[in-house]
């Protein structure tokens, strides 16, 4: 089996996938490494999420997007990355996590679950949604609670709280709500937040008006026990009686992951790390960054639509150089 390359891309999302349409284009030898499944973050979403954005502004590689409504949803989105992935034959490895990455001698030394490779440039691409932002509070160990939601079923007729109040942490309110299940939310600020899809913010702000769905702000989760959780509130601790917690708080890149790269990041609570925007390029020569992992903490910043040119500028790059 080959195992040197070219440029070799860490991570099967969009964007990882994008790189290697660009590479293809480009005639380099390439390879994309994926830890899970193709486009892992987007199968984990919940399984009725329905994007932002329209269906053309998460196309890649010039291939048209068809969805049902002028927003697709999850399924819409795997079925589409997956018929890119496989029409155009891209050389994937999925289910094989890159643990280590050296440069030495002017290439670049991968070391996987299964074997080591070696390449010329390496794309990271690796998003954000592995490793949930902890709450760090007692009881978040506990096998109630989840930092990941995926369908509401599983919660008809139990007593859950949803902490955060973010697009993911509204889907998880509603639909639970909807399937019979008692839910309070614990939101940290004054309200439900900005960015929250149009179409969903006044169903939720709705359904907390009426009192169907409780909500206490400028409040944090401070304890989880098994049948019960404590919320620090403006006025104090409240106790409430409690089945499971869906704690929505965030995620963030895998900043050790960049570190062990050797990637400078930013020293104040950002972690920016750095590249040139122009090129996507890293203070590592021949290592690049592309897609949401460029913003660091601010998680907010890059998304697929406004990302997918990452993989021109990367590949403009190299084939400059070459």
């Amino acid at each position: 089996m080959r195992t040197n390359y070219d440029l070799i891309i860490v991570g099967g999302g969009p964007i990882g996938i994008a790189c290697a349409l660009e590479a293809r284009k480009a005639g380099i030898s390439y390879l994309i490494l994926e830890r899970g499944c193709l486009v892992n973050s987007l199968y984990r979403y919940p399984v009725n999420m329905t994007f932002f954005s329209t269906s053309e502004r998460i196309e890649i590689g010039g291939i048209p997007f068809v969805s049902n409504h002028v927003k697709p949803n999850r399924a819409e989105a795997l079925e589409y990355y997956r018929r890119v992935a496989v029409s155009n034959v891209l050389n994937i490895h999925l289910q094989e996590e890159v643990h280590t990455i050296r440069r030495e001698r002017g290439r670049f030394e991968l070391v996987t679950d299964h074997r080591v490779y070696s390449a010329t440039h390496v794309v990271l691409a690796t998003g954000f949604y592995d490793i949930p932002v902890l709450l760090e509070i007692p009881g978040e160990e506990l096998p109630k609670v989840t930092h990941y939601y995926k369908e509401p079923h599983f919660y008809a007729m139990q007593k859950v709280v949803v902490v955060g109040a973010s697009n993911s942490a509204v889907d998880a309110a509603l639909e639970t709500w909807r399937k019979g299940a008692e839910v309070t939310m614990v939101i940290r600020g004054e309200g439900i937040g900005p960015r929250v899809k149009y179409w969903v913010k006044p169903d939720i702000e709705n359904r907390i008006k009426e009192g169907s769905i409780k909500a206490y702000t400028h409040s944090e989760l401070a304890a989880i026990r098994p049948g019960e959780v404590d919320i620090q509130t403006p006025s104090g601790i409240e106790t409430i009686a409690n089945d499971y917690v869906i704690a929505l708080t965030g995620y963030q890149p895998d900043f050790s992951f960049l570190r062990r790269a050797g990637i400078t990041l930013s020293d104040d609570a950002r972690l920016q790390p750095y590249y040139n925007p122009e090129t996507m390029e890293t203070n590592i020569p021949g290592l690049y960054l592309a897609g949401v992992v460029c913003g660091g903490m601010n998680t907010h910043s890059w998304f697929i639509e406004n990302s997918r040119v990452h993989a021109e500028f990367i590949l403009r790059n190299i084939t400059a150089n070459a």
